[in-house]
């Protein structure tokens, strides 16, 4: 099983002591990249949820910088200190609460022993203390001290209680850390030698609006902060009467606003200055390591943007003295983090698209770069369930996304980093710019060798909107696409609604919701050999429609002989080579739901043929298999046989995605859990947090071979890949590679690659159930019924209705509907059997 796409920028990273290091909080793990590469070089696994921080120990004389050890904290309750040079975990500390943040103030000091013994260390938590009273939970955050030494929690010290977990923020010296807190920003100072009970100092410093962030000087007592306006305040000489006269204070100076100018009631500092550019809430703050600068970025809040709202991406460099500024704009992405080292030239910023830049310092030059998978980017509702939100490339393992920034990033399934980018749209995006141009579509040849987008450009004022679709071949060394080809308006004023390669040949079909499909070819396919073009470019070979309905779905066969293509609720079966309708599949079956619908019996055919649109068409290998699935209120999966022209089974899901292998005959769906379920298993499945299955399919069995829950189901997606012997060498068992491996990425981009045909397999993430386990038990269902439990709108009982045998009788119409779906008779004998069943029959007189 291989693992990754998971978020390089949930909390701030952190350098090594020698800088050549930098540790990343990845998800449940830690990752270690180097600065001078930018690639991986281990990972520290143990965490069972989410990494919070990572603090490196840190050394204090040149020869101790070779050592490698940090403490990280993490939802699942536990601290743990890591040797990360090996790695290898050396100790875990179970406090049996979420944390969400964590100082060590000890480490900071180079004095770590009392008397000639060694002293304990002591950290500061930020958790979330959940207690059960008379079946209602109350939650409470809560700053914490905790003994890492013995293992515990100090007994009593609770220093503050917020409403949100808050991150607490430590001064280079660990000798105060603090908080924001709404209106208020706590600062305590820590004491030495410092144990369980001794007594903890605090100050409040008091604002108008709400805080965000702060920072500590590294070497005076100042404290910046920004609030939810975009203003910075400088406190300085905080605490020095509290702090430093044992809590003795004098009232007077401190009533004297004049001699405290800026200074809000009785807050415990000499001055504090506002400083205004931001326009809006700041979201970083760091000074450099001289304390000369101030590092700060805001993020203005657009449109729902993802991580909470965020489009500039401008860091602004204050000199502390002097209150100048100037920038380093157009970073392309919202800054999170600013990141210093004990190496003054080298910092780095995180940004909101999963990417980590690492900066030459003071020039503020990129070098080097970090890139994880590009996060979910967000569109106008109209359009979001019409776009593709990504694409496989089963040949190299490659799995491409939409960026915002009109480009399309290819990332390594087996590498877990981003091969390149290819720029679909020349125009100089910045994140504060509204989207004015929608990459809609995508697709790309079985082989890779060629891609093709679809772009819709949005009206402004109701004026100006454009249909472009862009044909695209593979760069030398398979690295990027050139742009070959560009059609705009294909199917006049009409949105595309899907795009699909011929498996074997140069050629491609388009279809549109205007009731057209069109069949591409480059221009060398149908020309001499002695006439093909140097750069040959694409052409319209053929044009195909059904009863001008809309076209809604795509596919090619294995061996590229046969076209699928979706006219609403009913697939339409074409010669490519030829542009000729061979067959029709569900017509006959969506005319018979009319008839019925029409003499008042509703719902007999429901089970059997689409109600909505269908929006998802794919072959099943090279088998005679089409699998079929549409969205809506009764969504609903059906296979189809080609040589029957009719429906093999059927079941009500709302299918998220479908993939099918090459060279078997398996396919695999990721189906969304139902809303309300009356199966207990399901129920205890969304509780955790998993919202989908996933059900491998045998073509022509309709009990799935193998089914896995999964998380955040919705935008996810799947595809077989081939296996990539290099990349996935220690993986194999029993030294044979499987025939593909089945990729999952959830709607948050995160993925896994795994084996389905080795049902021997259990991952807490991905629980294989085992094959047919408890079905004998189940007479009477079948396939998702026997593994789920009933669906709330499925009626089970239906499908145990014994087949009807097609034989004439006084009232055949109340029988001929009984039977399986495949096994109905023709058109014409329905309609003539149905016809005679509403005449009065005449008895024969007989008159001697």
């Amino acid at each position: 099983m291989i693992k990754g796409g998971r978020s390089l920028i949930s909390s701030a990273p952190v350098f090594s002591n020698d800088a050549k290091k930098l540790l990343v909080c990845t998800g449940n793990n830690v990752s270690i990249f180097s600065t001078s590469t930018g690639l991986q070089i281990t990972e520290l696994e143990g965490h069972t949820a989410l990494v919070t921080s990572v603090i490196v120990v840190p050394t204090f004389t040149p020869a101790s910088q070779i050592l490698c050890y940090c403490w990280t904290s993490s939802l699942d309750g536990t601290v743990r200190y890591w040797d990360f040079s090996l790695p290898e975990l050396m100790k875990t500390v179970d406090i049996r609460m979420p944390i969400f943040s964590m100082v060590i103030p000890r480490l900071l000091t180079q004095g770590t022993e009392i008397d000639g013994k060694p002293s304990n260390l002591f950290a500061y938590l930020s958790v979330e203390n959940a207690k059960v009273r008379h079946d209602q939970r109350k939650v409470h955050r809560q700053i914490l001290k905790c003994n890492l030494t013995k293992s515990r929690l100090a007994t009593g010290v609770v220093l503050a209680q917020t409403q949100l977990p808050e991150s607490i923020t430590i001064s280079s010296s660990g000798k105060f850390f603090g908080i924001p807190n709404k209106r208020k920003l706590h600062v305590w100072e820590v004491v030495a030698p410092d144990h369980e009970a001794a007594p903890i100092k605090r100050i409040t410093l008091h604002h108008t609006k709400n805080l965000t962030v702060f920072a500590f000087h590294p070497t005076e007592r100042i404290v910046a902060a920004g609030d939810v306006t975009g203003r910075i305040l400088i406190w300085r000489n905080f605490g020095s009467r509290t702090f430093s006269l044992g809590g003795l204070t004098d009232r007077r100076a401190m009533n004297n606003e004049d001699e405290r100018p800026g200074v809000r009631g009785d807050d415990d500092a000499d001055s504090c200055a506002t400083w205004h550019w931001h326009s809006a809430e700041v979201k970083v703050l760091s000074f450099s390591s001289d304390g000369a600068f101030l590092y700060s970025v805001c993020r203005i809040p657009f449109n729902n943007y993802f991580l909470g709202g965020g489009k500039e991406g401008v860091l602004v460099v204050w000199q502390l003295d002097l209150g100048k500024k100037k920038f380093l704009p157009r970073i392309g992405s919202p800054l999170l983090y600013f990141t210093t080292s004990l190496d003054p030239s080298l910092s780095s910023v995180s940004c909101a698209d999963n990417l980590i830049h690492l900066l030459k310092m003071p020039s503020m030059e990129i070098f080097k770069s970090i890139s994880g998978i590009k996060l979910p980017c967000s569109f106008p509702g109209i359009y979001e369930g019409l776009c593709s939100r990504f694409i496989f490339d089963q040949t190299a393992g490659l799995v491409a996304f939409r960026t915002e920034n009109y480009r399309i990033q290819f990332y390594s399934l087996f590498d877990d980093r981003e091969n390149f980018e290819v720029q679909i749209f020349e125009r100089n995006h910045q994140p504060s710019d509204d989207v004015t141009v929608l990459v809609t579509l995508m697709a790309l040849s079985p082989d890779g060798s060629m891609m093709s987008t679809a772009e819709t450009k949005l009206p402004e004022e109701g004026l100006g909107g454009l249909v472009c679709l862009k044909f695209w071949t593979s760069g030398p060394q398979s690295k990027g696409f050139s742009l070959s080809t560009i059609i705009y308006e294909p199917h006049r004023d009409a949105g595309i609604s899907a795009i699909a390669f011929h498996p074997t040949r140069h050629m491609a079909v388009s279809s549109s919701f205007g009731g057209d499909f069109k069949i591409w070819a480059r221009s060398h396919e149908f020309q001499q050999r002695e006439q093909m073009l140097e750069n040959p470019g694409w052409t319209c070979h053929a044009v195909g429609s059904y009863k001008k309905k809309p076209m809604t779905a795509a596919a090619f066969s294995g061996d590229g002989s046969v076209l699928a293509i979706a006219a609403e609720t009913v697939i339409t079966i074409w010669d490519p080579e030829k542009n000729v309708l061979v067959a029709v599949i569900g017509e006959t079956l969506e005319l018979l739901k009319n008839i019925i619908t029409t003499f008042g019996t509703v719902g007999i055919f429901v089970g059997f043929t689409h109600p909505h649109p269908i929006t998802m068409l794919s072959f099943i290998g090279n088998s005679e298999c089409l699998v079929s699935a549409s969205r809506g209120l009764k969504s609903q999966l059906s296979l189809w046989s080609l040589s029957k022209l009719s429906v093999s089974w059927s079941y009500k899901l709302q299918a998220e995605a479908v993939a099918s292998a090459m060279d078997v005959s398996y396919f695999a769906v990721l189906a969304l859990l139902p809303q309300s379920s009356k199966c207990t298993e399901l129920t205890e499945t969304k509780r955790d947090g998993r919202e989908g299955v996933i059900l491998l399919f045998k073509a022509g069995e309709p009990i799935p071979v193998a089914t896995w829950s999964v998380k955040k189901a919705n935008g996810g997606g799947l595809a077989f890949v081939h296996v990539n012997s290099v990349s996935f060498k220690g993986n194999v068992l029993d030294g044979k590679s499987p025939p593909a491996l089945l990729a999952y990425i959830n709607g948050d981009h995160e993925y896994v690659l795994f084996n389905p045909y080795n049902l021997e397999v259990h991952e807490p993430s991905m629980v294989v159930r085992e094959n047919r386990v408890g079905m004998e038990d189940e007479t009477g269902r079948f396939g998702y019924a026997s593994i789920y439990g009933e669906l709330p709108e499925f009626d089970v009982k239906r499908n145990q209705i014994e087949l009807a045998p097609l034989l004439p009788s006084e009232k055949p119409w109340e029988t001929i509907f009984s039977g399986s779906s495949h096994n109905l008779p023709p058109i014409t004998k329905l309609c003539s059997a149905f016809l005679e069943s509403l005449l009065e029959k005449r008895t024969a007189s007989i008159t001697v």
